[in-house]
């Protein structure tokens, strides 16, 4: 069984879903209550297993290990003190360092096949290459926000903790991910607002992002379906060549790309859109390079800009909205 921590968040019961469809079967621990979404409903007994546990707490991470033979990780829960303000500081640290250090030792303890680790495409914040960014490009050792930063401390850990425990481990640095289950606002990308607006019939709040909601701005928006699959297939596959995937679409998407998806789904929405790009943003296109997932795993793309919005549309009108 593949264990996935924060597996009812958004992308975990994505994740979940691929690889069930894989004939995976999966335990999924969450800190709070969990409640099984619709998409995981119905799985013959055993195949999805659902348990609550605190990630710092290590007896009780150990002790699923007794309960179910755990053969692969898939870590996605938040190893970030985030929101801000949510602890103290050298707590929010604290609870960071200890989770991921708790997850290692389980992993090393139940002798899994592999360990997969969610990190970000904000650790390429402050490259200076033209996109697609690549795996293999040095990254810069300061970070703007606290998500990149903690991501690229897990990295640097996950990697001597690899060579020091002989564990396969595979960091994912994920795209800008969008669709259901997501929440209806991002401080990072405008396309959330866009689409739950639209299906609202109200005009799009863009005070947050408060800089890129112009026609010209944008990134590797990745629909979370395929998200979910790429994970799955990186966990699963059976042999990996590289120890760092980025997982996205691998193109850049605009939001002029996504407004007029919308319109196609909504007629009439209110997604007018300030013209060009933000004058204070960096004016380069953003978006990475999956030639290495691509090529161990045959992943490609299931969703593009007008399918995905589609389906999310959908989605939300099916009572989904929040």
């Amino acid at each position: 069984m593949i264990l996935i921590t924060g597996g009812l968040g958004f992308i975990g019961t994505h994740t979940a879903r691929a690889l069930l469809d894989l004939g995976e079967s999966v335990v999924l621990v969450q800190r709070r209550a969990p409640e099984v979404p619709a998409a995981l409903a119905g799985e013959a007994e055993g195949r999805l297993v659902v348990e609550q546990a605190d990630l710092g707490d290590r007896a009780a991470l150990l002790d699923l290990g007794d309960r179910h033979k755990i053969t692969g990780i898939v870590h996605l829960a938040g190893s970030v003190p985030w929101p801000p303000g949510a602890y103290a500081p050298v707590e929010g640290v604290e609870k960071s360092v200890v989770s991921l250090l708790n997850v290692f030792q389980a992993a090393t303890e139940w002798q899994v096949s592999r360990l997969c680790l969610a990190s970000t495409i904000g650790v390429y914040g402050g490259v200076e290459a033209p996109s697609p960014l690549a795996e293999d490009l040095p990254l810069t050792m300061a970070a703007s926000h606290p998500i990149p930063t903690f991501k690229k401390v897990g990295e640097l850990m996950a990697g001597h903790l690899a060579g020091a425990t002989g564990l396969e481990v595979v960091n994912l640095r994920i795209g800008a991910i969008w669709g259901p289950l997501g929440h209806p606002r991002s401080p990072f990308f405008a396309l959330p607002q866009l689409v739950h607006a639209a299906v609202r019939g109200t005009a799009p709040d863009l005070t947050s992002p408060a800089w890129g909601a112009y026609t010209g701005d944008g990134g590797d928006l990745c629909y979370v379906k395929d998200c979910g699959r790429a994970v799955a297939l990186l966990q699963t596959a059976e042999r990996l060549r590289h120890r760092t995937y980025n997982v996205a679409t691998g193109r850049m998407t605009t939001n002029g790309e996504v407004t007029a998806a919308i319109r196609r789904a909504v007629p009439g929405a209110d997604v007018e859109l300030r013209e060009g790009r933000d004058p204070a943003g960096t004016g380069r296109d953003t978006y990475l390079d999956i030639t290495r997932l691509r090529e161990d795993t045959g992943f490609e793309p299931a969703y593009d800009t007008e399918t995905g919005v589609a389906d999310y549309v959908e989605w939300l009108r099916a009572g989904h909205d929040r």
